[in-house]
């Protein structure tokens, strides 16, 4: 399988809108055992807008990651592809996506999908590199 959606270019997405969006939904996420709300905003390669928070459990390992919730409203509302996508903290300042969510992120947007972080704009091929894709599920 490859990666065939059209990422557009970094100038061409508005990351002030997907930033604010992704701040927004973080002020809806349930943390009152970290207290680190997190808010996530993705453009999907037909325009819409999915957005995810995190949702924690007093069974710490059960919590659940904005981006996972963003990637639920994406396949709940259509599917397609994540082409753009914004992580914040709790004070809607950029924030990495970890290491379980940066293949959520691969799978659902792909190698070439962008992400705002604090040192600018990068592809998910440099946030991830080397990632397990769904290639390497094939009979070799």
């Amino acid at each position: 399988m490859t990666d065939e959606t059209t990422t557009p270019s970094a100038d061409e997405v508005d990351w002030t809108e997907l930033q604010a969006r992704a701040t927004d939904v973080m002020r809806r996420a349930y943390a009152p055992y970290s207290n680190f709300a997190v808010g996530v905003a993705g453009l999907v390669d037909d325009g819409r807008v999915v957005v995810g928070c995190n949702v924690e459990n007093a069974a710490y390992g059960v919590a659940l990651c904005a981006e996972c919730g963003m990637v639920s409203a994406l396949h709940a509302s259509g599917g397609g592809r994540l082409v753009a996508v914004v992580c914040v903290d709790r004070s809607g300042t950029l924030l990495m996506a970890c290491g379980r969510c940066r293949q959520l992120l691969w799978e659902n947007g792909g190698p070439g999908m962008l992400v705002l972080t604090e040192r600018g704009v990068l592809t998910m091929a440099e946030l991830l590199p080397l990632a397990f894709g769904v290639d390497d599920l094939t009979d070799r």
